[in-house]
């Protein structure tokens, strides 16, 4: 019998009832199910913990989504050890809570009617009005701030987005703090919904007070998966991208880039001379204006796909090795050739 039963207390549920300090992080719980007392405190949920929840997404080649695989296609690997797969589903539509995290920055100005019209429509595909799928909505710039708080209601949101205006620094870090500590739990996460952030925003970060090594950690220890909408424009590079990429592999979500190939297959790109550049798409003509939206809203479009196809892994870790990492390490396969596994990278058994 596996002996492996964590005790943990879900620090964020806390302080999303009872707002606390910002040099007081919180201790969020450990990756498991867990099991709601007859009457609960809000302000102070205690769960017990003895399964780890892996959501994994399943790609071919060509980056379409593979969504007709089994549990006996699925093995997991805890730090290398092959476990039981306890539970298993590919239904799609499984509830989430979603956290949209849209930078405000003056990084923003350029591209932010087409950025805007595009989180609307994110918000309305992975909020539909069902009360299975909740969502909050946060801006930052100079400082992170919680504009909408969980609820099932995606007008509100929406409502919120139509009145942004880009102005100012970049608290990127501080945002993810702010998804995983300050705001309303809906009842059953991180399992049923399972907990999703989407970044909006260039991975640049100026003026936070934590660190991304800090709020990485702190999204793996609230099962949080994250995926970014990367909003450099073509031909550009920055150095904080790396920070979006880092973000979505430790946590198993992945990076959109929707400025980035929108000449790839654009006939005469790179051989009909402009004054703005070799393009064929000439800067503030019609086609280019098309071209830029349909990279934004291809990338909402792969998001949205994302988080809605993707298989949930349950299993109870078998460490009768007696070891007690801190990190226990994930490995996911499946028995397919040509496909693209991606999962969280690993979990927490324990709040420190």
């Amino acid at each position: 019998m596996r002996s492996l039963v964590f005790l943990a207390i879900l620090g964020a549920s806390a302080l999303a009832a009872q707002p606390q300090s910002a040099s007081a992080p919180s201790q969020p719980p450990a990756a498991a199910a867990p099991q709601p007392s007859p009457n609960p405190d809000r302000s102070q949920i205690r769960v017990q913990v003895n399964e780890v929840v892996v959501p994994v997404t399943v790609t071919d080649e060509k980056g379409r989504f593979v969504s007709d695989l089994e549990a006996k296609d699925f093995r997991i690997f805890d730090e290398g050890k092959e476990q039981k797969i306890e539970f298993f589903t590919r239904e799609r539509g499984q509830p989430v809570v979603v956290g949209f995290l849209v930078e405000q920055s003056n990084r923003m100005r350029m591209y932010w009617k087409t950025y805007q019209d595009a989180i609307i429509d994110l918000i309305s595909n992975l909020m539909p009005g069902d009360k299975k799928f909740s969502g909050y909505l946060i801006t930052y710039s100079q400082d992170a701030e919680l504009q909408v708080n969980t609820t099932h209601d995606p007008e509100k949101l929406i409502e919120k987005v139509r009145k942004m205006k880009p102005g100012g620094g970049s608290a990127l870090y501080d945002a993810i703090y702010m998804a995983c500590t300050r705001r309303e739990l809906v009842k059953g996460e991180p399992i049923e919904p399972r907990r999703v952030i989407v970044i909006v925003g260039d991975g640049h970060d100026n003026n936070s007070k934590y660190t991304l090594d800090q709020v990485i950690e702190l999204a793996q220890r609230n099962l949080v998966t994250i995926y970014c909408v990367d909003t450099v424009g073509f031909g550009f590079s920055i150095e904080d991208e790396k920070n979006l990429v880092r973000l979505a592999e430790e946590t198993g979500g992945r990076v959109e880039y929707p400025l980035q190939g929108n000449y790839s297959d654009v006939s005469g790109y790179l051989s009909t001379p402009s004054d703005e550049g070799n393009y064929a798409l000439k800067v503030g003509t019609g086609g280019y204006a098309a071209a830029i939206a349909s990279g934004i809203f291809k990338a909402i479009a792969n998001v949205t796909g994302e988080v809605t196809t993707q298989y949930i892994i349950r299993y109870v870790p078998d460490v009768a090795d007696g070891k007690t990492k801190d990190f226990r390490r994930i490995e996911v396969r499946v028995n397919l050739a040509n496909v693209k596994v991606r999962a969280r990278k690993g979990y927490y058994p324990q709040a420190p």
